[in-house]
């Protein structure tokens, strides 16, 4: 077995790459999606604690 046989995927090369980039930025989404979120939300309470002063 070489490389370029492993890489095909014994004819669902298509199917396995697609589902591991799925999976891949399904999990990246998960890690950054709550980190902007947090951001955002310490932004807006920030700004709105600033406005009750």
């Amino acid at each position: 077995m070489d490389l370029k046989d492993f890489f095909a995927m014994g004819g669902y090369a298509f199917y396995v790459w697609t589902a591991y980039g799925l999976c891949f930025a399904v999990l990246l989404a998960n890690f950054i999606l709550p980190i902007v979120q947090r951001k955002k939300l310490l932004r807006d309470l920030a700004l709105k604690q600033k406005r009750q002063r």
